[in-house]
């Protein structure tokens, strides 16, 4: 008993060693942890925006029917790439999903992946989600390259872009939402 008192610390380490080598606890911990440090992204400077001018973009939708960007120029959009595999991907999916139920009428929502539909429809039916999801069928816009996931982009509808966040976000906070009524109200 002395020796597990004098050594709890280490146990404990060497307990979530193990759960994160074993692959079906390994990505609720990333995603426990990814929510847990998610913080609300900023908005950028007027003065170092990036303008969306080329909105000619093909994608798909799950059902294989070819959209294309040009269909949401003049509109407030939200683009995020994504993959069910990304642990801060997963991490912010339920907050996403939350600000799409609050403005999904109002604000044109892309989720964006390069994974098989299949793969998709079954993550988003386990977890419940009704998200706007794409398939990337040709190079997104300069602007909206990322190699990295996720990442987000808040559009205004002159094609400013307000906001670009790499990695996990809290998406659903208040300064989200204030950002999002003000671009709508322009």
């Amino acid at each position: 008993m002395n020796f597990i008192k004098k050594q709890w610390s280490n146990i404990l380490f060497g307990a979530f060693i193990v759960l994160m080598i074993i692959p079906q606890t390994r990505m609720p911990i990333q995603v426990f942890i990814q929510q847990f440090v998610s913080f609300s992204p900023s908005e950028i400077d007027k003065k170092d925006r990036n303008i969306l001018t080329e909105y000619q973009w093909n994608l798909a939708t799950l059902a294989s029917e070819k959209i294309n960007l040009s269909q949401s120029e003049g509109k407030v959009v939200l683009i995020n790439f994504w993959a069910t595999w990304c642990p801060p991907c997963v991490a912010e999916m339920p907050e996403l999903q939350e600000l799409y139920d609050a403005y999904g009428d109002r604000v044109d929502f892309y989720f964006i992946t390069n994974e098989k539909p299949e793969t998709v429809n079954f993550f988003l039916d386990k977890k419940g989600y009704d998200l706007p999801v794409y398939i990337q069928i040709e190079p997104s816009p300069n602007v909206l390259e990322s190699s990295s996931l996720p990442t987000t982009y808040l559009i205004s509808k002159s094609g400013e872009i307000v906001m670009r966040k790499t990695g996990a976000a809290s998406w659903n906070s208040d300064s989200v939402h204030e950002v999002l009524d003000g671009l709508l109200a322009e």
